[in-house]
């Protein structure tokens, strides 16, 4: 995908599950340039988690594409229990909005519910703006140790989540290579490695490539989506 000054390439594969639910979404307002990018990753391995991610990825997108990430995110919310009436039909979602041409080290405007992640990469370092929204999270900001299977656990969704429990981060600048993934991947690839595939990919279809190839090699048994894109 070639937006305004940015070149943006997914990859999603199956691993291990049954069938594929995360889902990526892309917009692109024309009148003034901006962008909008989101992956959703159902909850559950079964087709109205698969629906619902795709259903929460193309509203969150479209929604943040003309006022911000958190917005898009309480659209999809709302759009989801218009939707499916079922509990069972839910996901989490990361959004990222990028600045128009005019400003291209403007920031980006970052928002998530759930263990979806976002990543900068500025040429020196890597940074993840996200936070998971998950009971193991919670725990260790307090000292405490969970269990590994609270890594999975979120406390957030799109379709629970409340106004003022959205995640939101705005980097300081949106040059530079940026990463958002579903836990197939971060949670697969330590971060050194995440770093260093997006440091040497040539270019943004590689290095989504690339994360997708090294998480399932690793042994990734959830859905693996990488949806990388280059700004500035």
């Amino acid at each position: 995908m070639r937006l305004t000054g940015i070149t943006a390439h997914s990859v999603s594969r199956r691993g291990g599950r049954s069938l594929n639910a995360d889902a990526v979404s892309g917009y692109i307002d024309s009148a003034v340039g901006r962008s909008a990018f989101a992956v959703a990753d159902g909850i559950g391995d079964h087709l109205l988690a698969a629906r619902a991610a795709r259903t929460v990825a193309q509203v969150a997108a479209r929604v943040a594409v003309g006022g911000s990430a958190a917005a898009g995110i309480l659209a999809a919310r709302q759009q989801l229990l218009r939707e499916f009436p079922e509990p069972s039909a839910d996901s989490v979602v990361v959004v990222a909005v990028c600045p128009t041409p005019d400003r291209i080290d403007g920031p980006c405007d970052i928002a998530w519910v759930g263990d979806c992640r976002a990543y900068h990469w500025n040429g020196r370092v890597l940074h993840q703006i996200t936070s998971d929204h998950t009971v193991a999270e919670m725990m260790n900001a307090r000292g405490i140790t969970v269990a590994p299977r609270m890594h999975h656990m979120v406390t957030t969704s799109a379709r629970t989540v409340q106004p003022e429990a959205v995640g939101h981060g705005i980097t300081g600048t949106g040059a530079g290579r940026w990463l958002l993934s579903t836990d197939g991947v971060h949670k697969t690839l330590p971060m050194t490695e995440i770093k260093q595939i997006l440091a040497d990919a040539d270019s943004a279809s590689t290095a989504a490539d690339a994360l997708v190839e090294a998480a399932i090699t690793a042994g990734a048994t959830d859905n693996t989506t990488a949806l990388v894109f280059d700004h500035g």
